[in-house]
């Protein structure tokens, strides 16, 4: 199993733009065979901060996601292009 978090900043005003990629984002990364959980949050704390928990069954799955039409579309075309910083922690399950 693959997990890990992506921690994304962005523009206070880009706020309504990113909601809906991330709608359309998670809603076809779900669809994924491979794809465990996709969990877009908002920061509570920091209102132009979102974080995303993902988890896959393998490397195999995140690969496929990557190369994925809707991740081209909506992260690469859409949430990177918006994004001020990003940060990814990869995870270990603990059980």
């Amino acid at each position: 199993m693959v997990s890990f978090t992506v921690r994304m900043r962005f523009a206070d005003q880009d706020r309504q733009q990113i909601s809906e990629i991330l709608e359309k984002l998670a809603a076809a990364t779900r669809q994924e065979p491979g794809c465990l959980s996709y969990i877009p949050h908002w920061v509570e704390d920091d209102p132009s901060t979102v974080l995303i928990y993902e988890q896959y069954r393998d490397g195999k799955s995140l690969d496929a996601h990557r190369a994925s039409s809707h991740f081209k579309e909506f992260a690469v075309g859409g949430l990177y292009q918006l994004m001020r910083d990003r940060t990814v922690e990869n995870l270990t399950a603990v059980v």
